[in-house]
């Protein structure tokens, strides 16, 4: 399959793998190349990855950071959390018990997490299914059909989330979804009449027919190549906040199934295992033909955060707002290679 050079890392294939017997070295580096096809706010894609003595270290590579939307580094550290999972799972489709520690060291603020290889271990089949989601899985914008998520599915991807030791709060009652979408429309209106924000947004969006590695091209929203080049200019000029609102409680009230992804606390380990639960439940989705994307306003605007918690009526912290249901697969948006956030 022929892609451009800024979507090529999505090609990834597991017979490169370069076999057990190859360098410990090697073998890691071919691990980042799923790694690095997790989401993050943006696109931003804001991890490091270390080699250091047969390990990785995962680290928050805070340059990428979103001061106005993300101010505490929150879904920064999500996002790396998601890259975590897909890692592990890749080690785990080859055979191998990850050994991961979070959090290893308290004087390096940036250091989230180790990943080692453990010994060979027979493979689930569930982990097959998740490993063949990753270069799957795109984040979907556009409106999904009106077919309903099935109980079933429901509770596997609450018990996704779960076994990440996180919760996943499900909404499929027209009413629930109605009172969330308003807190959707709010927090746009809220955000795009800030000047810092559509500035910050602005920075992330590129036209099209971009050779960039990172952020969102016009047609993950929709746009034509035309529209997709003036899109910058018009988000960072104008307050487009009563728009977008009607659009996302659009998208909201008629998305079949919202959730909601939280931890009982709100640390930066707490971060982390919600990215490690969102990465579950999205691999998940992906691998029984549900797409997904995010609704994160209520959350990212803080006097909102605790009205979607009581709608949640769990203890906790909502983490992720997602919609969830069937539509045809999205295009992926770029990335960059592993060999581009490894440091030796």
């Amino acid at each position: 399959m022929k892609r451009s050079p800024e979507l090529e890392p999505w090609n990834v294939s597991a017979s490169a793998f370069p076999g057990h017997d190859a360098p410990i070295a090697d073998r890691l580096r071919f691990l980042l190349a799923y790694a690095v096809l997790a989401p993050s706010s943006h696109n931003t894609q804001p991890w490091i990855f270390r080699l250091r003595g047969g390990r990785i270290e995962l680290c928050a590579d805070r340059a990428r950071a979103l001061p106005v939307v993300d101010h505490d580094d929150r879904e920064l550290t999500i996002s790396c959390g998601c890259a975590l999972f897909n890692l592990r799972v890749a080690a785990e489709h080859f055979g191998y018990q990850p050994l991961i520690e979070l959090l290893p060291d308290p004087g390096e603020r940036d250091l989230l997490a180790t990943f080692a290889l453990g010994t060979r271990h027979e493979v689930p089949h569930e982990v097959h299914v998740l490993f063949g989601a990753i270069p799957r899985r795109h984040t979907n914008r556009a409106p999904f059909e009106q077919r309903q998520v099935e109980d079933a599915l429901q509770a596997r991807l609450v018990a996704a989330a779960e076994a990440e030791r996180a919760w996943l709060t499900c909404f499929t009652r027209k009413r629930d979804r109605h009172a969330i979408a308003g807190l959707v429309a709010e927090g746009d209106r809220i955000q795009f009449a800030d000047k810092r924000f559509r500035r910050e947004l602005a920075a992330w969006v590129h036209a099209n027919r971009s050779h960039s590695r990172d952020g969102m091209p016009g047609y993950a929203y929709g746009y034509g190549d035309l529209v997709s080049i003036a899109e910058p200019f018009v988000i960072r000029t104008f307050d487009l906040g009563k728009g977008v609102a009607a659009k996302d409680m659009d998208l909201a009230e008629h998305s079949p199934l919202l959730a909601v992804i939280g931890t009982q606390g709100d640390s930066t380990v707490e971060w982390i295992r919600a990215g490690l639960a969102l990465q579950h439940v999205l691999l998940l989705a992906t691998g029984v033909g549900l797409s997904a994307s995010f609704l994160n306003q209520p959350i990212e605007v803080e006097n909102l955060r605790a009205r979607l918690a009581a709608i949640t009526e769990r203890q906790g912290s909502p983490q992720l707002l997602l919609r969830i249901g069937y539509a045809p697969e999205a295009k992926p948006t770029p990335r960059r290679a592993a060999d581009d956030v490894l440091r030796r």
